[in-house]
């Protein structure tokens, strides 16, 4: 699938864009394999089969679902392609209003804890958030409550509280809008921290910006509800169209969840390396060793389809398409069944 940019810049040589081939569109994209006796084939019939069963539980649907046509599906999809390559989302998130000086702040590394705590504190609706994420199960480091944002800050450090904050400002755009929506938005929200801190994990055992992965991880799981919120809007506004159906649904999340991605990083003013991160995951070079960001949505998927008790990639299978040591995937799996238990116990 050609780069964001690229394929945009294409489309306006064009009189009327054409919508990309579903087969382009993968969740998952680990880098081409150079291991000896490893079959890519193999390697992505392994991939196509753990996206499906993610998109069969974000979805509440069974495989066959998920592939069943309906003749009114392609104007919706047509429609949804135009308003993403002419930036005409009525749907998608607003950059929130400190988040400027929040990413100025956490990228000075002579930022003190108090300049950080006085932001956060001029915007009382975050500061409920954040509270709210530090003593989730995803980042709670002990058994005490943290009852105030100095005190996070104390406890979590400057780089815990980072993860913190990203997943504070994203969590109200992912809330449920209703009852429609509220099982898909909250299968989606637990994915996508759950794909976030894997990431995350890894890049600390890479020596990589930990807290940019945990944020850019965040984002498929906003483009999922972004999406499907635009496809409600569309489907409503074509007459005769009704609600979109499951089919629908995963094809466009399937078609478009890149894309989404990178107009929302853009629509926020992201630093560059937001983009690089999306576009290794979604395009990895063919000489590229290691994916960071795939590897993430990897482990996390699987470890949340684990926990849900769902069809499932088989563990033997697991090293074929994540580029850890064995040791470094243990690592990484331990602490994401850790949060996932707590949260059940919750």
């Amino acid at each position: 699938m050609p780069g964001f940019f690229s394929w945009i810049s294409g489309f306006f040589k064009t009189a009327k864009p054409s919508l990309p081939p579903v087969s382009e569109a993968r969740l998952f994209n680990p880098a081409k394999t150079s291991e000896p006796g490893e079959d890519p084939d193999v390697v992505q019939a392994l991939t196509l089969h753990l996206e499906e069963n993610v998109f069969c539980w974000l979805l509440d649907t069974g495989p066959t679902n998920l592939h069943t046509e309906r003749p009114s599906s392609t104007a919706a999809l047509e429609e949804l392609h135009s308003r993403l390559i002419n930036n005409t989302m009525e749907e998608v998130p607003r950059r929130p209003m400190t988040l400027p000086m929040l990413m100025r702040a956490l990228s000075d590394d002579g930022a003190d804890r108090q300049k950080l705590t006085e932001i956060i504190l001029g915007d009382p609706s975050l500061t409920d958030q954040i509270l709210q994420v530090a003593n989730s199960p995803y980042f709670r480091t002990g058994e005490n409550t943290i009852e105030s944002v100095d005190q996070a800050v104390f406890i979590l450090g400057m780089d815990g509280i980072r993860s913190v904050i990203a997943a504070a400002v994203m969590r109200p755009m992912m809330a449920a809008r209703n009852s429609r929506e509220a099982l898909f938005a909250q299968r989606a929200w637990r994915w996508g921290l759950t794909c976030a801190r894997a990431a995350e994990f890894i890049g600390k055992l890479r020596k990589e910006d930990a807290s940019a992965l945990f944020t850019t991880g965040l984002l498929p799981a906003l483009s999922y509800i972004t999406i499907n919120r635009e496809l409600q809007r569309i489907c409503r506004a074509q007459r005769g169209a009704g609600e979109p159906d499951t089919t629908l649904i995963a094809k466009a999340l399937k078609r478009y969840q890149w894309m989404a991605c990178q107009l929302i990083a853009t629509e926020w003013n992201l630093p560059p390396k937001y983009h690089a991160y999306l576009m290794a995951a979604e395009r990895p070079a063919p000489d590229q060793d290691q994916t960071t960001l795939s590897d993430g949505m990897v482990i996390g998927s699987r470890e949340v389809l684990r926990h849900a008790h769902q069809r499932n990639l088989p563990e033997e299978d697991l090293a074929k398409i994540i580029r850890l040591t064995p040791e470094q995937t243990d690592q990484v799996r331990k602490a994401l069944k850790a949060v996932l238990s707590e949260g059940a116990r919750g």
